[in-house]
């Protein structure tokens, strides 16, 4: 499965989280764990809190990012619950797209009331 087909079952997850939970409101974790629930129900393998080691100039950091998930070891997607989105999201999900390797990324904000204004897609040399 590539990158946007994955991104669509995603998406149609989170809408079935948002509708189910009723909207914003909830701890970001909460959002987290029902879509990894949601995603796996549709078939996709879901690591959730995975790891992004950092190597810098030859060593690896201790202190390294945590991806919110990554699905079907091709997509990542990160996870906010807030009232005000702030552009920082999406330039710090690049930055984990090009630490990674990876092509495509989605930011949720469950924290919006229509959930379909809260999804930013973040891309790294990934062709339409």
């Amino acid at each position: 499965m590539k990158e946007n087909d994955i991104s669509g079952v995603i998406i149609e997850a989170a809408v079935e989280v948002h509708r189910t939970l009723g909207g914003p409101g909830l701890l970001e974790s909460v959002y987290e764990e029902c879509l990894c629930w949601e995603i796996r129900v549709r078939g996709l393998e879901v690591t959730r809190q995975k790891e992004l080691p950092l190597l810098y100039k030859g060593f690896y950091l201790l202190n390294t990012y945590r991806l919110d998930l990554l699905v079907a070891g091709k997509v990542i997607v990160e996870c906010k619950a807030v009232e005000k989105f702030h552009p920082v999201f999406l330039a710090q999900t690049l930055t984990y797209l090009r630490l990674s390797g990876l092509r495509l990324a989605l930011v949720l904000n469950f924290g919006e009331r229509y959930l379909k204004d809260g999804i930013y897609r973040v891309v790294n040399g990934l062709e339409e």
